[in-house]
């Protein structure tokens, strides 16, 4: 039986993030669904709204073999594909599964940063995010559910409900904080084991409120590259190119993680010494959707979890840009709801957030339903 939600998410992606126009070419990247339901609601409305839709189906397992076997010609060669084919449309709506989540958790570093370098770099960070329309979206799945520890039924509800949320009001309520951050220069967070300070001035703020994330609701910016100094203990587990990684510190000075440890410490560093811009930070979050509220195991939606703020090693969004350039870029989120541990947020001396809480009478609309 068709689900009815499956045409609801599609019309959500085709006209809210990426406003699919007549006589548009949108890229649909499919990996590991489980079914094609959403794939073919999304090519038939498409070609409803007088768009061409164009499909590429992916196996992980099939991925794995490629990195595996990596070298810098066979990761320029498939770059130079999907380049020539990323370029030729307007939009792209990335829709992943999740057959096995750790099915890249055997794959070498050194390969892997021949895939970030060769292949990912020139086709996602170079074209698809500067130059198409784009939305990317995680699919439910059963391990997708027991990620979230919850029975399958009951995820694909919650998942469908924060997928098609209101991104209009949520858009609304993201206004003043937008005029903050802009306004604001020193950034103090203090949570459990974390004392962190670093500047915003001067770097653009962007709200995201459905157009490029499903599901969606964060108010980003970018530090300015060198002035992170202090400590942070992330409470949340990240899964980065197939390893759970859980107890993230880093140490900071003039913006550079100068220690880091986790539980796989090793692969952890060996990550952030891909390259010099792995162990500076390109991106600093406020998440805003109060429907999301416990962690699991999928960056789409942990760093949109409400009360929550995700930093970021790697690349910077040229659109928030503080100059730094890495083939990494991730997100790592620390909750300060008082079930977390609670913690604050400041800036220029003013507290902004507490125990997850916005404080300030204008930001009221976005503790709804926290």
């Amino acid at each position: 039986m068709h689900d009815p939600r499956i045409d609801q998410l599609a019309d959500v992606l085709l006209d809210h993030s990426c406003q699919i126009q007549s006589g548009e070419r949108v890229l649909i990247e499919a990996i590991d669904l489980p079914e094609p339901n959403l794939i073919c609601s999304l090519v038939e409305g498409a070609a409803r709204r007088g768009a061409i839709a164009l499909v590429t189906l992916k196996n992980q397992s099939v991925q794995r073999s490629l990195y595996q076997t990596a070298t810098a010609e066979s990761m320029m060669l498939a770059a130079q594909f999907e380049k020539d084919r990323m370029e030729q449309v307007n939009a792209y709506i990335g829709v992943r599964g999740a057959a096995n989540s750790s099915q890249l958790a055997d794959v070498p570093q050194p390969q892997m940063n021949l895939y970030q370098e060769h292949w990912w770099q020139p086709v996602h960070t170079k074209i698809r995010v500067p130059k198409t329309k784009w939305v990317v979206l995680r699919y439910p799945t059963d391990s997708f559910a027991q990620a979230a520890k919850m029975s399958t039924r009951a995820f694909e509800d919650f998942y469908f409900q924060v997928c098609t949320a209101d991104y209009a009001a949520m858009a609304k309520a993201q206004e003043p904080l937008v005029a903050r951050m802009q306004a604001a220069d020193k950034v103090r967070i203090v949570a459990p084991d974390t004392e962190l300070e670093f500047s915003i001035k001067g770097i653009p703020v962007i709200a995201c409120n459905g157009d490029r994330n499903i599901p969606d609701g964060e108010v980003f910016t970018a530090p300015v590259r060198d002035s992170i100094s202090g400590r942070i203990r992330f409470n949340t587990e990240s899964r980065y190119q197939g390893t759970v990684f859980s107890d993230i510190c880093y140490e900071f000075e003039n913006g550079k993680i100068v220690k880091a440890t986790a539980n796989e410490t090793e692969k952890l560093n060996a990550i952030l010494d891909s390259d010099e811009g792995a162990r500076y930070c390109g991106e600093w979050s406020l998440g805003t959707n109060n429907h999301v509220k416990h962690p699991m195991l999928d960056t789409l939606f942990d760093e949109k979890i409400g009360g929550s703020f995700h930093l970021t090693p790697g690349q910077a969004y040229e659109i928030a840009d503080n100059g730094n350039r890495s083939r990494i870029h991730w997100d790592l989120v620390l909750i300060q709801r008082p079930d977390y541990g609670g913690g604050e947020i400041y800036f220029d001396g003013e507290l902004l957030r507490k125990d997850g809480r916005f404080v300030p009478d204008d930001l009221q609309g976005l503790n709804v339903g926290l």
